[in-house]
Formats: structure tokens, sequence, C-alpha cells
């Protein structure tokens, strides 16, 4: 019997059963993917995630691959005088992102958690939840090397991803729901100097961003209704989406090979699932997703780990309506946490900048303060309504 079975061990599963485990429990740790195999997804950490990477001491591990800190944001609104640049002010000392591959910072994380004593199959696809006579989920059922298996546990943990398994087997409905808005292309490029660059323009939405080997991330953002139009001639309109919307950075890649082949999806769901039920929780995407544009998946699925670890503990292996309370808790607490940012998110992914936010970034870029003030809330740190200030009020 183990305390907690936790699904998926990627962002979201592989810290959870590293702080249970170090709490003392007895954690199962499940992956369908083979250990350290990449994944189709972003991968910036914002300052608030780097903040928790310190906290569970893996910074350190992070910043060992060779992944360069990103102290310095550049945002631009093509065909505008719009351009801003600085730095966050950060939280907790932590300024600087990182953009470490998913193929490096997976392999951390379940390292971690093994370390602290939590058990891991990887290569193992979970098939069914098991009840008791009340209708409780009290395990798995499963297939792992040819075989099937059941395990029981205190409390299931869907981290299972956007499609989670455990939020399909345990009848998870969407809370909310909201239409896909975009669709993403990106690649790797080596000797493309950059740190963290941001344009925009109507229609569209370009990024780029340092990452492991000297590479650099660089991602085109379309609207949803061109996806069929996109991926008939997928690199030919990526680059034609940077030409249009970072000509520099073109520049940069002009005359250049991609590093690897060219990955994207037209499947960006925006939804919050019912976070819990008797017996089993979901966090990370499997219980909340948005959009990409932003990035802020990462970081909001390591606030959700902590967040769960410190409603549930101590009460696993205890009094189940105990237990279930504190789910409750923590599924009300995600909700009121991360639906600012859904709605940032969607709004930055409708890409359509409107003329009134351009006036207010016309203000903040004449200010240090304010520009650093709006790198913060772009990593997630700050609401909107830190950034009026005094000062920003009296300029506008």
């Amino acid at each position: 019997m183990y305390d907690a079975i936790v699904v998926g061990a990627r962002c979201a599963g592989a810290p959870t059963a590293m702080l249970l485990a170090r709490a003392g429990h007895r954690v199962l740790l499940l992956d369908k993917a083979a250990f350290g195999t990449d994944v189709l997804s972003t991968h910036l950490v914002h300052q608030p995630g780097v903040a928790a990477l310190a906290r569970w001491g893996l910074l350190d591990a992070v910043r060992a691959t060779g992944c360069p800190p990103l102290t310095h944001v550049r945002y631009e609104v093509t065909g505008t005088d719009v351009r801003l640049e600085g730095s966050a002010r950060g939280v907790e000392g932590q300024r600087a992102g990182y953009a470490p591959r998913r193929n490096v910072l997976d392999p951390v994380l379940a390292q971690a958690a093994v370390a602290a004593g939590a058990e891991y199959r990887d290569r193992c696809t979970v098939t069914g939840l098991l009840y008791d006579d009340s209708g409780r989920v009290v395990g798995v059922e499963g297939r792992h090397g040819g075989r099937t298996f059941t395990e029981r546990a205190h409390l299931v943990i869907g981290a299972d991803g956007m499609r989670s398994t455990v939020a399909r087997l345990a009848g998870a409905p969407y809370t909310v729901e909201d239409p896909r808005l975009t669709c993403a292309y990106y690649t790797y490029w080596t000797d493309v100097p950059a740190t963290m660059e941001l344009y925009e323009r109507a229609g569209a939405w370009v990024a780029a961003v340092a990452t492991n080997d000297g590479a650099t991330l660089v991602l085109a953002y379309f609207p949803q209704y061109r996806f069929d139009a996109v991926r008939a001639d997928a690199f030919t309109a990526y680059l034609g989406q940077i030409r249009a919307t970072a000509p520099e950075l073109y520049e940069r890649l002009r005359g250049r090979q991609p590093a690897e082949r060219l990955r994207g999806t037209g499947d960006q769901q925006n939804f919050f699932r019912q976070a819990t039920g008797p017996g089993w929780v979901l966090i990370g995407d499997s219980g909340h997703h948005k959009d990409s544009i932003t990035a802020r998946g990462i970081s909001d699925g390591f606030r959700q780990v902590e967040s769960l670890v410190e409603y549930t503990g101590g009460l696993l292996g205890g009094d189940p309506e105990r237990l279930d309370e504190a789910l409750s808790k923590f599924a009300e607490d995600r909700d009121a946490t991360l639906l600012p940012g859904y709605e940032a998110t969607l709004a930055v992914a409708r890409l359509e900048p409107h003329e009134q936010r351009l006036s207010l970034l016309r203000a903040v870029q004449t200010d240090p303060e304010l520009t650093s003030i709006y790198f913060d809330m772009v990593a997630g740190i700050g609401s909107a309504e830190a950034l009026y200030t005094p000062k920003l009020l009296s300029l506008l």
C-alpha cells in the first residue's frame, strides 16, 4: 500500500513525488515514456518556477546542464514604436528565467524524486483505476514490461498532461473551457545569439530564448483558423511568420539550417478540469491547461505541486474525509490562483494588439522601473494592478 501513486513523471508529477517522498511518504511514480525522452513543449521556466527549483535544491543541477540564465528581455510590437528592454525584478532573489530542454529538465526532476525515496517505473501504461465499495479511488491497474499490474494507494495523483488518462478514467468534467486560439511551431538554431526576445503583431507572435548546448529555441504562433493552411507547408509558413514579425531575428537565421526538425501543434487547449474527487487529484496540465504563448505551464505546475503537498501534508493514510476536505481546499486555491493568468493568456493568444494596450506600453517603456514591473507581470510574479503605480498613471 503506497501513500500516493503519481501518474506522470514530468514537470508536475516528478516534483510532487519528490516532495511527498521527502516528507516520509511511500510514493510510486509512473510514466508511460522512457526516462529522458523529449516531449512536444515549450520549456521556459519563469522566475517563480526558478525560485521553486531553488527551494527544492535543484537549481544548481539545472544550471550545471549549461542552460544559460535569461536576464535580459526584449519585447517589440512590430510596425509600431513599442520596444521594451530590461529585466524583471524577480522573486526570492531570482531575477533570471531559464529555458532548459525538457529532455534535460525532466530527468533532473525524476532523479530528485528517486533520490528522495520514490519508486519510479518508466514505460508504464495505466489502464484503469481501482475503486472500493464506496466508489473511492484506491489505486491503479496497468501494464509494465509486458505484464499487467495493480497497485493500491491512499491517493492517486494524475500528472499525466493535457490528455490525462487519470482525468478520463475518473470522469473529471471541464469546469472552464474556451476555444483553441493559436497553433504553434518551433525548432532550434545554433549560432543564433539571443537571450529572451518576444515579438508581436496582429495575427502573429514570435519568441526566441536561449537553451542548452548553445542553441536558441525559436517559436512562431499563428491564429488557430490558419492551422490547416500552415501545416500544408509548415517550414515555409514558420519562416514567413518570423520574417514578417521579427525581421531582425529573421536576418540572424538567414542562410542557416535548423539543428532539429520543425515541431508544431494546433491542439492548444484552454480549460480547467474538476481538480479532485474521492481518492484522486489532478495537477499540472492534467487539471488546467492554457495556450503556451505565455509559457506559464511549468511555473504554474510547480506552484500547484507545492500547494498540493502543503494541503495534504500529514493526511495521507489518515482519515479519508479529512484528506478530501484538504483536496477541496487545494482545488479552490488552484482556481483562484491560476484564473487571472489564464485570462491574461487568452488575451495574448487572441493575437490582437489593441491601441489602448499600445498606449500603456508606450508609457511603460519610458521608465526602467515600470519596464521591470511589466516584465514581472509577464513572468507571472505580479498582477496587472501592480503596474498601475502613481508614476504610470501620471504618464498616462
